[in-house]
């Protein structure tokens, strides 16, 4: 586990936020523990300090659509972000215009190379607002994007993703995706064992596949088997397997171009390009709980050959199973 100090978290909050974007992030983080523990405890070492900074006394936080639900005030002054190795931040409904002071903070923290994170469609355009952005694709929800592209044409604007990442800035599409942010940020301080208890604690998945395509356009199975969820844990039980299309087709009765279909609406990708990012999420746990050889972790997750594994894995995690093995490798007790 790189590091013994914890990893700082400042989310920034200010008038009018919204109830789910300011709680969300503070959830997740304070969930995530080292997962070496004592004997009987469920949690191990917290991994990150996080802190809300703001100011003001009675800000409104609001639901959806502007309602204002209760008052609160920042526990630290909103300065103190500038002493965060991480700054999330939310946004206003509507695209309401952020406090200038928030833009100034964030151009300093940017300056100070501080990785800054949005966690909602209106946090993106507070960091758009700041010049952040500018030349960059970005993720927003797909009910802004064509308001976030008409305010700032000089922003890449992709709807066909769950958060874009260029490692100063990242951004996501808003609601739940925000989740999806937090769990990938773990993923990259701590590692993907990290990432996934707390994504077992919050009962929500380590890591979605797709975009945003399957919430914008709901198709309605005609019977049974459109809901691949049998089919996807059957998948998962068997990945140190080859599984063919027509396997796959012919457990949920339907012809592989129909079950092709189906993944792209219901996952947002292919069934092989799915089955190849479960293998490597399985090999990246193996690298890291394991002194299981390269060969052995490549037979376990079904690439057949360790070349094949570090292939994939490089695509797929951006470096090869050794290296990520020395980052993220847990020490044994």
């Amino acid at each position: 586990m790189p590091g013994a100090r914890r990893h700082r978290v400042a989310v920034l909050a200010f008038d009018r936020v919204h109830s789910f974007d300011l709680a969300m992030p503070l959830q997740v983080f304070t969930t995530a523990h080292a997962t070496k523990r004592a004997a009987g405890e469920l949690f191990g070492d917290r991994l990150y300090d996080v802190m809300v900074c703001g100011d003001g006394e009675g800000l409104a936080i609001t639901g959806v659509g502007d309602i204002e639900l209760y008052r609160y005030t920042p526990a630290r002054p909103l300065d103190d972000a500038l002493e965060a190795d991480t700054i999330v931040v939310i946004g206003r409904p509507r695209l309401q215009d952020p406090p200038e002071s928030v833009l100034a903070l964030l151009r300093e923290a940017h300056r100070r190379q501080i990785r800054i994170a949005s966690i909602s469609a209106g946090g993106g355009q507070v960091m758009a607002a700041a010049g952040l952005l500018d030349g960059r694709r970005i993720a927003t929800h797909w009910s802004r994007a064509d308001v976030f592209a008409a305010q700032f044409p000089e922003v890449v604007v992709d709807v066909d993703v769950l958060y874009v990442d260029h490692g100063d800035v990242l951004t996501c599409a808003g609601g739940a995706s925000g989740i999806d942010l937090c769990l990938h940020m773990i993923r990259q301080d701590f590692g993907a064992t990290a990432a996934a208890e707390v994504a077992r604690h919050m009962v929500v998945p380590p890591q979605r596949s797709g975009g945003q395509k399957p919430y914008v356009v709901h198709s309605e199975p005609e019977d049974d088997r459109g809901v691949l969820e049998p089919t996807l844990r059957w998948l998962r039980d068997r990945l140190d397997q080859p599984v063919t299309l027509a396997q796959i087709a012919a457990r949920i009765g339907a012809s592989p171009r129909t079950v092709n279909r189906m993944f792209k609406e219901q996952t947002g990708t292919t069934p092989v390009q799915w089955l190849l990012r479960q293998r490597v999420t399985h090999a990246q746990e193996l690298l890291e709980t394991t002194d299981l050889p390269i060969e052995s972790i490549a037979s376990h997750c079904g690439f057949g050959t360790a070349i094949s594994m570090r292939q994939h894995f490089a695509r797929h995690a951006g470096t090869s199973p050794m290296a990520y093995r020395r980052t993220f490798r847990t020490p044994a007790s």
